[in-house]
């Protein structure tokens, strides 16, 4: 069996001054942050095709872009509380969006598409994150305020024809969702059960297909923000503990990344070379860059 490593990641980047939020507190922050000021919170990265960084920051509607050399702008500002943003198969960003529902977002233009905002007639609990598959498909996590007192949280597919389909049902606050690289397979982040669920992505059983219980955790508040490189290993941001683990495609322990100087270790992304895990902390508003050579050797 491998041995597991310690990987330190560096500070890559960090939201400038400029950046930072001075107007009054978002009703997100409130709820989220009770009693804190929040100048941003940063969440859900993801590469454009030009290499750029995109982060949202969650309570004040705002995308930022960032440029292989680490500069910052500002993509896009919205009334809205973005978790998430991923790449569509039309070049376009799919958003998790808290407060709005599922969007599509041309970046470019700022012109914005409501995807869903709730399922039969009931409105989204309030979004978390999401991915999308080679297809075209988009899972994404709908947790709300839900807990293990209230394990109802929901996972939905919206299929490139249009239909949504609900596929859980009873999650303890799910968050990170990712695919294997084959499709096949769905795992979500149980952030208030410290763990993450592994399902088939191809059940006819929704909505009660069978789900796994594929890592158990401790520490921390619970696994965020998920990500799955080409040969099928899930890196998982543990929340307000500083820390990201790297599991192997059977669910081992490759590493355990540190980011030395904040604890609200919110997401992550692989780079496209599979040579670095980017990291976004949203205590100081920070990006972190992690060097998976130490595990990279033993693929």
């Amino acid at each position: 069996m491998t041995s597991t490593k310690t990987i330190n990641a560096t500070l890559w980047t960090k939201l400038p001054a400029e950046f930072h939020w001075r107007g009054e507190t978002s009703a997100w922050s409130a709820a989220a942050r009770p009693g804190q000021y929040l100048h941003s919170f940063l969440e859900g990265p993801s590469f454009d095709r030009d290499g750029n960084l995109i982060v949202a920051d969650v309570p004040h509607g705002r995308l930022f872009r960032i440029s292989p050399d680490g500069d910052w702008s500002l993509a896009l500002e919205y009334d809205g509380n973005p978790h998430s943003a991923k790449s569509m198969l039309d070049g376009r960003f799919a958003i998790a969006d808290y407060k709005e529902g599922l969007l599509a977002v041309d970046v470019a233009s700022g012109v914005t598409e409501l995807l869903a905002d709730g399922v039969n007639t009931e409105a989204f609990r309030g979004l978390s994150d999401l991915c999308v598959a080679d297809n075209g498909d988009i899972w994404f996590t709908d947790s709300g305020r839900t807990s293990l007192s209230d394990p109802t949280g929901r996972v939905f597919c919206l299929r490139t024809g249009g239909r949504l389909e609900l596929c859980l049902d009873n999650a303890p606050y799910p968050n990170g969702i990712a695919l294997s690289p084959n499709g096949s397979d769905v795992y979500v982040a149980m952030t208030r059960s410290n763990a993450i669920w592994k399902f088939s992505a191809k059940s006819t059983h929704i909505p009660s297909p069978m789900v796994g219980l594929w890592v158990q955790l401790s520490g921390g508040l619970g696994p965020d923000g998920l990500a799955i490189d080409a040969h099928g290993r899930v890196a998982s941001a543990q929340a307000q503990a500083g820390r990201v683990y790297i599991f192997s495609s059977l669910g081992d322990l490759l590493a355990t990344v540190h980011t030395p100087g904040g604890l609200w270790t919110t997401a992550v992304t692989f780079s496209g070379d599979g040579l670095s895990l980017f990291i976004t902390e949203a205590q100081n508003g920070g990006i972190y860059r992690a060097d998976l050579s130490a595990i990279n050797e033993e693929i």
